[in-house]
């Protein structure tokens, strides 16, 4: 509750600076001004829109997007955006009251849950693609969706395609660019496509093992795979249970799962136990949620690190 309180007043705060605050805020020198909260939707708008855009990420590089809060200079660089970019759900309410907040004078806006078709998010801890959820409380609770839409490649193709269209639409001038730019981004991620499906068809089983979080919902549908992780999504929860431990580490050797996954920026302490009890290797999967400074320096990208992730499902699969 303080934390919607402080999100509320940093609206309040952002709204009587309104009348003010310039377009320079987000662009300059004629460029379109792209706010995106996240590395994906960054990566997306910058595949695209090139040099034509000046794209600000919310998220530093290197930090927790779940713990991410907006500060008023980030709220007056979305009203002054040409395009603002989100993922939507539980963690983007704060995006969500801001935009109603704004009336008419609400910048374009790309909802990224809305691009696609969004699932239900997994809640109970433990649970897996495998195990049935028992509810013993009938007491009816809001549908949350998995925010993590990006992690499909055919899900990227429809967001990219979407954000295509809203620059064509801002900036005419420069359709033929954005076009092209966007169509070459298509056979980059259809080629990664057809990487994974060639994957999974070659491999041994279709089953993972996260010694992690899961926000891999998306993927796994998308490329018929189940998995079995020691947290379902992004749960915010630090400490898993004996019961849970025990349950992957025989799954592990019931299975012979040859590797067990992990996250970026996890400390991999429950991975470790994973494969010490088992033998199993200990490699990590990308989710795109945020990149390093470093991985900023060296240029990845959405792409780029999903590469990476073809490789390691090739072992994960063997």
């Amino acid at each position: 509750m303080n934390k919607r309180i402080l999100i509320l007043v940093s609206i309040v705060s952002v709204l009587s600076f309104s009348s003010c605050t310039k377009k320079s805020e987000v662009k300059t020198d004629g460029k379109i001004g792209i706010v995106a909260t996240m590395f994906p939707q960054f990566d997306f708008a910058r595949a695209i829109a090139g040099d034509k855009a000046e794209i600000t990420m919310l998220l530093k590089p290197g930090a927790e997007s779940h713990s991410y809060e907006p500060t008023p200079r980030d709220m007056k660089k979305i009203q002054n955006a040409d395009l603002f970019i989100y993922t939507g759900g539980e963690n983007d309410v704060w995006a969500d009251k801001m935009l109603e907040s704004l009336g008419d004078k609400v910048p374009k806006t790309l909802r990224l849950l809305d691009l696609v078709e969004a699932v239900e998010e997994e809640i109970v801890e433990g649970m897996t693609s495998d195990e049935e959820k028992e509810e013993g409380d009938d007491t009816e609770e809001e549908i949350e969706y998995d925010e993590h839409v990006w992690t499909s490649p055919l899900n990227a193709k429809k967001i990219t395609n979407a954000i295509c269209e809203e620059l064509c639409s801002i900036d005419s001038e420069n359709e033929s660019l954005y076009r092209n730019n966007c169509s070459a981004y298509m056979e980059e991620l259809e080629k990664l496509d057809a990487s994974f499906r060639e994957v999974v068809a070659n491999g041994n089983r279709k089953m993972l093992v996260f010694g992690d979080r899961f926000p891999f919902r998306y993927f796994a549908d998308e490329y018929g795979l189940s998995y079995f992780a020691a947290f379902p999504g992004c749960a915010t929860d630090v400490e898993v249970s004996a019961s849970t431990i025990k349950f992957l580490i025989n799954k592990i050797n019931e299975e012979k799962i040859p590797v067990v996954l992990t996250i970026e920026f996890s400390n991999g302490k429950i991975a470790d136990t994973l494969c010490e009890a088992t033998g199993a290797a200990k490699l990590e999967f990308h989710s795109c949620h945020n990149v390093s400074a470093d991985n900023i320096k060296t240029g990845e990208t959405y792409v780029s690190l999903m590469k990476r992730n073809v490789e390691v499902l090739k072992k994960a699969l063997e």
